[in-house]
């Protein structure tokens, strides 16, 4: 089982995603695939270790610059694209965090970053990176 935090700024837009990600994965019968819960993002040093990926909306880009440089991390962290954060579909945020887990296990590079994706505010796709028609996987 995958299990995912997400993070916001206060927690709040966060908790509403997660119940509408809950929902999608209760309807496609991934409940014993996925975990997913939200939190603050001041919380994700104290809670990060419980989980396997630390997903957080984009606006949170510097603070995880700074967690990052501040403290070592042995947890992958994946930044939201913005698109992609306010649509919220669950059937592309798993691909992500499926292929963001495996890009951190071969670069252990933190935030973990996809070809073409180092300025993710410039990030327009709002699917998956391995659906996206402008990359070749």
């Amino acid at each position: 089982m995958k299990r995912v935090l997400l993070c916001c700024g206060g927690g709040f837009s966060s908790s509403a995603l997660v119940n509408k990600v809950k929902k999608e994965i209760i309807d496609e019968e991934l409940e014993t695939e996925y975990y997913i819960e939200f939190s603050p993002f001041s919380l994700a040093y104290e809670k990060m270790n419980n989980f396997d990926i630390v997903v957080c909306c984009p606006h949170l880009k510097f603070e995880v610059d700074k967690l990052l440089k501040e403290k070592e991390i042995k947890v992958p962290f994946y930044i939201l694209p913005p698109v992609m954060y306010g649509m919220m579909k669950f059937k592309e945020l798993y691909l992500d965090i499926e292929d963001a887990i495996e890009l951190f296990k071969k670069t252990n590079l933190n935030p973990v970053k996809f070809a073409g994706e180092e300025n993710i505010h410039r990030v327009q796709r709002g699917v998956a990176y391995r659906n996206y028609k402008g990359y070749n996987n």
